[in-house]
């Protein structure tokens, strides 16, 4: 179909309709039946089509993506089964990295990050996110910029330091929230998250490149050390989809998507999520389609996604899952319950018997209604099966569209210049208050005596002019020889 992407075979072809795309979907299936593999595939297909891609390469093994795949004779074989002239090719890539190691630095401000999402991060509890909150308001109202944790920190150590004047104002500030919140500010800078925060920010214009020729950039997230900070990486990714969705202007139903974004290791998106936040992530994905992105959630089972955000997922490609507990039976069910039936097989049997490299594929149609369960051959891909060198990846980082831009950290003024210099002025002005009261007691001592200093100072001036003579007299004897004697 020329306008969708092939996606397999069964005995007809399964292709994805690129003006259904931004209608979502989901990759599901056990670890090793081929899930990296199915997103190679479709983020290549979305950049031949001229989509821009986001995703986030777990194990490294994404970044293949931009070197030209050398077909073997089994992939070969393959292809031909299917009717494809497979050639090896590449995509455009630009590789990020929270950290700046495997790519270029990708960053938010405090401010953009917002208090909802940093109390997700920072694993607070109601009334700490309420403190938190406060903060942000009283940043807000005096023009204070949160851009990096050091301007977090300074503005909760304001607020403490104006505990009382400002809980009369907003509610209750307790040295213990703002304890907890530096606790945790503490703790993400030893897991090395402080990187993440500053500027430049990230600007969205930069994911949503074309090349050349047309194609799209694939934007790879190099998340092999990021995702040992779980709750970094899934709190990172959902601020993206949200600045998406606040920055994008409505375009309904496009020809083709705008920006694809695969979240990989969905299910951490999702775990201890609170309320609040679940409503927030399904208010998303719901309405953010309209913006012309389409989000496609990669996870070992469809059970990880809630209910409410699976029913928002038309495109699906589900690879084998293995059922040998209670609780993968209960996942394998609920699998199962969420494809179209096909009379031809028995749903739940099929997932199980799934090989690598097939997959039960159930995707949109015209009418956006999912098409009949089929089982598929997944086909194999254009570009290198496997990671890149070093050298590889530092070659494509030095050529990249945005090469030079976010490379260089920058601090202009913000709260914690801000604060810092109204600090060093109250500090200054209170010693200078010191000191004229100092001089001003000083001065008033010289010019009041007290009555015993009277008294004390009398006797002493009679005791001098005593001495005085006395000295004098001796001093006559002495120059003028000797004295009349004392009649």
């Amino acid at each position: 179909m020329s306008n969708g992407i092939l996606v397999g075979f069964s005995d007809a072809p399964q292709s994805l309709l690129l003006n259904r795309a931004n209608r979502h979907g989901i990759v599901a299936g056990a670890t090793g039946t081929g899930k990296t593999i199915t997103l190679q595939i479709l983020a290549q297909a979305f950049s031949d089509a001229g989509v821009p891609v986001f995703a986030a390469d777990i194990k490294g093994d994404l970044s293949g993506i931009a070197a030209e795949g050398t077909p073997n004779e089994k992939l070969i074989a393959r292809a031909e089964s299917m009717g494809i002239d497979l050639k090896g090719s590449a995509a455009p890539t630009v590789f990020w990295d929270i950290f700046g190691q495997k790519g270029h630095p990708i960053r938010t401000t405090i401010s953009e990050m917002g208090p909802l999402l940093l109390a997700r991060l920072f694993q607070l509890n109601e009334v700490q996110e309420g403190v938190l909150n406060i903060v942000f308001h009283v940043a807000d109202k005096e023009g204070l910029l949160l851009l990096d944790l050091k301007d977090l920190r300074s503005m909760l150590t304001y607020v403490a330091d104006n505990a009382k004047t400002i809980s009369q104002t907003y509610g209750q500030v307790s040295a213990a929230s703002i304890g907890a919140i530096q606790r945790q500010i503490l703790t993400l800078e030893a897991q090395g998250g402080d990187s993440f925060f500053g500027e430049p920010a990230l600007n969205l214009i930069d994911l949503m490149r074309t090349d050349i020729a047309g194609k799209g950039y694939v934007n790879i997230l190099a998340a092999d050390k990021l995702i040992g900070s779980p709750r970094l990486y899934s709190t990172f990714l959902l601020w993206l989809l949200s600045e998406l969705f606040e920055q994008l202007p409505e375009v309904g139903d496009p020809e083709k998507p705008r920006l694809v974004f695969f979240f990989d290791e969905a299910h951490l998106l999702f775990n201890e999520a609170p309320k609040a936040l679940l409503e927030k992530i399904e208010q998303v994905v719901r309405l953010i389609r309209s913006k012309g992105v389409g989000i496609y959630f990669v996870t070992q089972n469809p059970a990880d996604v809630p209910d409410s955000v699976l029913a928002q997922l038309g495109n699906r490609v589900q690879h084998a899952l293995r059922a040998y507990t209670p609780t993968e039976q209960k996942g394998l069910k609920a699998a199962a319950n969420s494809f179209r039936p096909n009379p031809a097989f028995e749903t739940a049997t099929a997932i199980q018997g799934l090989g690598v490299g097939e997959a039960l594929v159930s995707l949109l149609d015209e009418k956006a209604a999912p098409s009949m369960t089929a089982q598929a051959k997944i086909r194999p891909p254009a570009s290198r099966m496997g990671p890149l060198t070093d050298t590889e990846r530092a070659a494509v980082i030095q050529k990249s569209p945005v090469s030079g831009m976010y490379d260089q950290v920058r601090d202009r003024e913000s709260a914690f210049e801000i604060l810092s210099a109204r600090a060093k002025a109250a500090t200054e002005a209170e010693a200078e208050v010191k000191i004229t009261k100092t001089v001003k007691v000083e001065k008033e001592v010289v010019r009041k005596p007290t009555a015993t200093e009277k008294a004390v100072t009398s006797v002493a001036v009679s005791v001098v002019r005593t001495v005085g003579v006395t000295l004098g007299r001796e001093l006559v004897r002495g120059l003028l020889g000797s004295m009349k004697k004392k009649r």
